[in-house]
């Protein structure tokens, strides 16, 4: 490499292996954003799971395979729209438009196609319902969230929380064609996790999002703000989800989960509000617990649903 090229932005020298490598498979996954797939296709597994009723295998699988091409289609369009913004933040430079592997209206046609084969999909193959909030789903995060939310207000991962807490309720009505509490409250779960889970990240993101002018809380509202957002959402999150256990919609395994999770992201939370900072509230140990809150938070939604299900499955082999 020349002394021109070593010297340059990172940027520009992460574009210049990219036109020595050229585009490959693994460029067009990761536009998908396959390590978020992941939570929303299992969430909308469990919707479709704890529905009542009857499903076919095959309009089963169907169903997941197009809730998981949607949200990557949405990926995908997240990533053509927010390509200038990835250009100057180190988490996200070489991703595969920054990094120019991909031409920006192929990414653009990409997830356009993909929105509308996993819409006429579910439709096809389950029922309008499922197809509909499917559709509105892809448009909350493609639109809503990542073209007006994201840029404009603080409060961008509070409401756009809805776009990723739709797949209960997808999978839901894909088993049933109607719409009942639980699957409701499964999404507001969802939509209540978000938050912490995301402001964890964006507070050890924090330099990132201000050198792209990204109006996230910790850069508008500061360091210590977000801790005391961080911790009063997780005790909303607790009291949510207890509610499936009020309205008697699930038993004593869902319950115990739901307080042991609760209780242990309250204590992250707490941590990452009494971790050593500065007069700002700027952590003076890396953000440590940020960190380790961040985990903490994927496993407990995964484990909560996990725990959710294994109550249901109780519940089945009990009244067999």
């Amino acid at each position: 490499m020349s002394d021109t090229l070593a010297n340059a932005p990172i940027a520009e020298r992460v574009r210049f292996k990219a036109d020595r490598v050229g585009t490959t498979a693994k460029d067009w996954v990761q536009l998908l954003k396959p390590r978020v797939i992941s939570l929303v296709v299992f969430t909308g597994a469990a919707g479709m799971f704890m529905a009542p009723g009857h499903i076919s295998l095959f309009q089963a699988v169907v169903a997941i395979f197009c809730i998981c091409l949607a949200s990557g289609a949405a990926g995908a369009i997240n990533m053509w729209f927010d390509r200038d913004i990835d250009a100057v933040m180190q988490r996200t430079i070489t991703r595969p438009i920054p990094g120019g592997r991909i031409p920006e209206q192929e990414a653009l046609a990409y997830g356009v196609g993909l929105s509308c084969l996993s819409v006429c999909l579910m439709w096809v193959a389950t029922n309008a319902l499922a197809a509909g909030i499917l559709v509105f789903s892809i448009f909350f995060y493609a639109v809503i969230y990542t073209m007006w939310l994201k840029r404009s207000t603080p409060q961008n991962i509070v409401i756009g929380g809805a776009a990723g807490a739709f797949p209960p309720m997808i999978g839901w009505a894909a088993a049933t064609g109607h719409m009942a509490i639980l699957p409701v409250v499964m999404f507001g779960i969802v939509f209540f996790w978000t938050p912490p889970h995301f402001w964890s990240l964006s507070l050890y993101a924090c330099k990132d999002y201000g050198r792209a002018g990204i109006p996230m809380l910790p850069v508008v509202k500061g360091a210590r703000h977000t801790r005391w957002q961080i911790f009063g959402y997780t005790l909303v999150l607790l009291a949510i989800s207890l509610v499936p256990s009020f309205l008697h919609l699930c038993g004593w395994v869902y319950t115990t989960t739901a307080l042991v999770l609760g209780l242990g992201f309250i204590a992250c939370a707490v941590r990452v509000l009494r971790e050593e900072q500065d007069a700002n509230g700027v952590s003076l140990k890396g953000d440590k617990a940020a960190r380790i809150s961040f985990r903490f938070s994927l496993a407990y939604l995964f484990l909560l649903f996990c725990g959710l299900l294994a109550d249901h499955a109780l519940q089945i082999w009990l009244g067999a």
